[in-house]
This record gives structure tokens, sequence and C-alpha cells, in this order.
């Protein structure tokens, strides 16, 4: 039994609208997050700054990639 699987084209024209969208969910989870914190112990507050830290991170890959499709 053979598959003849083809690659899926590489379409990258909604690129930009996509790397926008994962922005906006990430930093409305960031927003979350600080609210869970309130109600939070010591250790859930930490592991949650470094998440949101790790977060952060990433929307400046997400702003940086979008700028690149500019280019």
């Amino acid at each position: 039994m053979t598959h003849n699987q083809k690659p899926n084209p590489d379409d990258r024209s909604d690129n930009v609208e996509k790397l926008q969208n994962m922005v906006q969910d990430t930093i409305q989870n960031i927003e979350k997050s600080e609210e869970t914190m309130a109600l939070s112990d010591g250790q859930d507050q930490q592991k949650i700054r470094e998440k949101n830290k790790r977060r952060e991170e990433a929307i400046k890959g997400f702003k940086q990639e979008i700028k690149d499709e500019y280019q």
C-alpha cells in the first residue's frame, strides 16, 4: 500500500493576521494569569511570573516575525 502524500503549499498570505492573533491571545493570557495571581500563594505566584515572562518573550518573537513579513 503506497501513499502519495504531497507537501502542503507554503501559503503565507495570512501569516501576519495569524501572528497578530497570537499576540492578542498571549496578551489576554497574561491578563488572566495576573488576575489568578492575586488569588494564589507565593509559590504559584512565582510560577505565574515565570510563565508570563516566557509569554512576553514569545510576544517579542511574534512582533519580530510580523516585522519580517513586511520586509
